[in-house]
């Protein structure tokens, strides 16, 4: 089995996250899903967005680099949104990664990928605001040219966090498509 870390969104440490958590932890994978914040979870990216600011970015990253502490090299990085950031803060310092589960996102510097790093980009098609086409089209064409073998899904008709039960944009059919195809990616990490 593997070992999971896994970084929140801008809206915080929120259920869905924790839910996903647990979800990993039943098929019998070591998860860790820090809160980044230390403060309450929203839902509104207004108020995300000020939690992120009152924390600062350098702290949101030493949060997530303490809490890999005690993980082994090969962990599994998963990020949902704002978290893929953080897993592209933490690559660099991690070379043995077994693999990243980008969800939402797209943030990766391709730069900062070795040959043969296993990855799977997911986000909603189209979501011009958070994960544009540029940025999947410079995302895909990064994994590439670093070697990595890579898998892109698009969830066509859902809205950026439709994995977030208790946001109004949830869609149930493609959130158990992400975790089945999760689950296939960590059974070979």
């Amino acid at each position: 089995m593997a070992s999971v870390a896994i970084f929140h969104s801008l809206y915080g440490l929120r259920p869905s996250v924790l839910t996903a958590a647990e979800r990993l932890r039943a098929a019998g994978h070591t998860v860790v899903a820090p809160d980044l914040y230390g403060l309450p979870a929203t839902d509104s990216v207004d108020e995300g967005a000020a939690l992120a600011d009152k924390v600062g970015w350098s702290e949101i990253v030493d949060r997530a680099r303490t809490a890999l502490r005690d993980m082994p090299p090969r962990t599994v990085l998963v990020g949902f949104s704002m978290g893929t950031g953080v897993v592209d803060a933490l690559l660099p310092e991690r070379p043995q990664t077994a693999g990243v589960l980008l969800l939402s996102g797209a943030a990766i510097t391709a730069g900062q990928v070795r040959s043969g790093l296993r990855a799977q980009l997911h986000f909603a098609d189209p979501d011009p605001e958070y994960v544009p086409a540029a940025a999947v089209e410079r995302w895909i064409d990064g994994m590439e040219a670093a070697g990595a073998i890579f898998e892109v899904y698009r969830y066509p008709a859902v809205s950026h966090l439709w994995m977030d039960e208790d946001l109004p944009d949830h869609d149930p059919w493609a959130t158990e498509l992400v975790w089945h195809r999760c689950a296939e990616f960590l059974r070979l990490s």
